[in-house]
């Protein structure tokens, strides 16, 4: 198994950095802002992604914790062949001032090129999470940094 790891750092405080991860409105203001469903543990959330006007990927997500100021996870119920079963988690750290994000995207099967698009693209939505702490504004899908024709 191959996973994909990084990890920000931000000043904002660590309830909204949780807000962010943990609930619709905060997922949508930097990842994508097409989020539907109930984030609840044992419930499902789907994520929307588009690009041109037209839907070009949707994840449906099963919530498996949900750990305030500590941990936000979710397993891959339906998508991609290659996420499904695949496990998401945020665990969330104070250092002096600082909330820590250690992200986790675990369970991949091979090191693909679709893992290599996907690595890149977390890093992208990340960064746009660290925006979204610090200026109110992130960059989610649909307006996030293209890097190749898969979006």
């Amino acid at each position: 198994m191959v996973d994909i790891l990084h990890k920000i750092a931000t000043k904002a405080p660590m309830e909204k950095v949780y807000d962010a991860l943990a609930t619709r409105e905060g997922v949508s203001a930097w990842w994508t802002t097409t989020v539907e469903g109930d984030s609840q543990v044992g419930r499902s959330l789907t994520f929307r992604f588009y690009a041109g006007g037209n839907e070009i990927g949707a994840f449906e997500m099963t919530v498996i914790e949900l750990e305030p100021g500590k941990r936000v996870s979710w397993r891959v119920a339906a998508g991609p062949q290659d996420w499904i079963g695949t496990k998401i988690g945020f665990d969330l750290k104070q250092e002096g001032e600082y909330a820590v994000v250690l992200f986790k995207h675990e369970g991949w099967r091979e090191a693909s090129e679709s893992m290599h698009h996907c690595s890149t693209k977390w890093a992208i939505f990340l960064m746009s999470l660290k925006t979204y702490l610090e200026t109110g504004t992130g960059r989610p899908s649909p307006d996030d940094v293209k890097i190749d024709n898969w979006n």
